[in-house]
């Protein structure tokens, strides 16, 4: 078939940068002459299964193709080329894209002589509606690339702009490479008469050479039988092999850009490496929130969980989910659960009674009046130095000298019992609540509790990156005795124990999200809490008969709640959007 450049008199332009040369100014999105578009489709979208591919250039207003781009769906990976100006389009929305840290190869087919390459064993063929698409699916899979959705393959048979190759291995029939080209011209009436491609991938398994290069070639000699000029493809600036082979074919690097959106999928293109060093998990879900949102991070202690994140201008020092937002005043009241038991009780949220311990007579009053207790150090976290369900003057006493020993002013505090349900308040908004039970175990009719416990320690261990372990002391001791055994004892099979009463997740309780099941007032006691303590972000511990039930009793507000605790729950997002408003992703 005869090449379309044949019929022009003028040799096209092979510099781009040459300001004379009309062709190559529409190469890079120059408007060409109004008589060359007349016919040319705007605002141009081609599907291609695993994503769009939008062009740029014919789009004329460049916020429009801002909001265009981020109308992206989930699971998807659209591409925008050929805009005139990325840097104008990146500035409507520069939290939700960023410019792809790729290069735009173009072959010239003038400058092209090759021809199709015969391997032995292989056909090359366009895709047809018998193709098992998971096949060519699992291909690209198994490199990370984004598969077409279901019955793609079957459209583009309906369609003029997409053009699909397969690669077949004759001697067992099963498909080994794929590769997508898209016809510009019929697209939109390209006035350039380009091509592109796109998805190249070879089955990692295949043992036949050169797949990759064939299906190049056979994608090239089709566009030039339609008649197209050229050929672009877009490759990682890292592809050495890729680089390579596009060298080899005649492909020369061209200014074209594309801008994709910040998405979970392209995250390793636009986020800076990964700090050296490693901080807790409570620390690095934040981190990375922020990474991804291009705010400079600096981790000034690693092992204690302090950074600081910076962007234009702004600059917040933390402590996990502690940060200066959160004034002195505001983490003192949480610091003293007295102090937040008072402030909230003032304000009318329910509490349980509580005491300061002052003396042996407070203690008798105090379990006289009701018949298990609670002890509890004034100040600490993750449950450290808390007694629960205390019935006697003895285990009350042994109970407030180990707390003492963590802080001068012990509580003693009426027993409630009910299910332990955290509820997360980030910028006076219910994020996340989630239901915390205490660490159990499951007899084995083998094993011996204490052997039990450190196995499921191990587990706890090993599922919250060292977060969760169930601490054998005095305090786990009491709770398998009360049960009835010893930590020697062998646990009957399917016997199932409590081996603590709190159900913090650092001393081993696991956590279930309730977040869509709670009652409207406990939404609304959770938000005034945070209100009355005038606190940012807060996690709030009540017990409650149940999630959806309107009664309860908030037993403690903590200033520094574990945001990770509570995935897939958008917790971390809602902190950064409370730091760094400027960022929060909307179009």
């Amino acid at each position: 078939m005869e090449n379309s450049d044949e019929k022009s008199s003028k040799k096209p332009c092979k510099n781009p940068y040459d300001p004379n040369c009309m062709s190559s100014l529409k190469h890079w999105g120059e408007p060409p002459p109004e008589s060359e578009t007349s016919g040319v489709k705007k605002e141009a979208i081609v599907d291609c299964g695993w994503g769009r591919l939008i062009f740029g250039q014919t789009f004329s207003d460049p916020q429009k193709l801002a909001v265009e781009i981020c109308k992206e769906k989930k699971g998807r990976r659209d591409i925008a080329m050929y805009m005139r100006d990325p840097h104008v389009v990146l500035s409507y929305v520069p939290q939700e894209l960023f410019l792809d840290p790729s290069i735009t190869y173009r072959l010239d087919f003038q400058n092209y002589s090759g021809n199709c390459l015969k391997i032995h064993g292989l056909k090359i063929r366009p895709v047809n509606s018998r193709d098992d698409e998971a096949a060519i699916n699992a291909i690209y899979q198994a490199w990370g690339m984004v598969p077409s959705y279901k019955g793609f393959y079957s459209s583009v048979l309906q369609s003029g702009s997409v053009h699909v190759l397969v690669a077949e291995e004759l001697s067992s029939g099963s498909i080994v490479g794929a590769v997508t080209g898209v016809d510009h011209f019929r697209a939109f009436n390209d006035a350039d008469n380009g091509s592109s491609l796109w998805a190249l991938a070879v089955d990692k398994q295949c043992r036949i050479p050169r797949v990759g290069e064939t299906l190049v070639r056979e994608l090239i000699l089709y566009f030039i039988e339609q008649g197209r000029r050229f050929i672009d493809l877009s490759v990682m600036y890292t592809n050495k092999e890729a680089k390579a082979l596009y060298d080899k074919l005649g492909f020369e690097q061209v200014p074209v850009y594309c801008i994709k959106t910040k998405n979970y999928i392209n995250e390793p293109l636009f986020t800076a490496p990964e700090p050296d060093e490693k901080v807790n998990v409570y620390a690095g879900i934040l981190i990375d929130e922020a990474r991804r949102r291009g705010i400079g991070t600096e981790i000034v202690d690693a092992e204690n969980g302090f950074f600081r994140l910076s962007f234009g201008g702004r600059s917040i020092a933390c402590r996990e989910s502690l940060s200066e937002l959160t004034s002195a005043v505001a983490m003192s009241r949480c610091d003293d659960k007295a102090v937040t038991r008072k402030i909230l009780q003032a304000a009318g949220l329910k509490t349980p009674a509580q005491k300061v311990v002052t003396g042996a007579s407070d203690i008798k009053s105090f379990l006289a009046t009701y018949d298990s207790v609670v002890v509890k150090p004034a100040r600490g976290e993750q449950g450290e130095g808390v007694c629960v369900d205390l019935k006697t003057l003895d285990e009350v006493k042994n109970a407030i000298n180990r707390a003492s020993e963590l802080c001068e002013k012990v509580i003693m505090e009426e027993y409630v019992q009910g299910e332990d349900l955290r509820i997360i308040v980030i910028d006076d908004e219910v994020v996340a609540a989630a239901v915390r039970k205490p660490a159990s175990i499951c007899g084995t009719g083998i094993h011996t509790v204490a052997e039990l416990i450190e196995k499921q320690s191990r587990r706890r261990a090993k599922a919250t990156q060292g977060e969760s372990k169930i601490p054998l002391d005095e305090e786990t001791q009491r709770c398998v005795e009360n049960a009835g055994y010893s930590l020697d004892h062998t646990l009957p099979k399917d016997k199932v124990i409590q081996v603590r009463k709190t159900a913090n997740l650092h001393t081993g309780g696991t956590i279930n999200d309730v977040t869509s099941r709670l009652h409207p007032k406990l939404i609304a006691a959770a938000i005034a809490g945070a209100g009355v303590l005038s606190i940012p972000v807060v996690g709030f511990d009540f017990l409650v008969p149940t999630v959806e039930g309107d009664e309860y009793v908030i037993i403690e507000a903590n200033e520094r709640p574990g945001l990770a605790n509570h995935e897939p729950q958008p917790t971390a997002e809602k902190f950064i959007d409370l730091l760094f408003p400027k960022t929060k992703h909307h179009v």
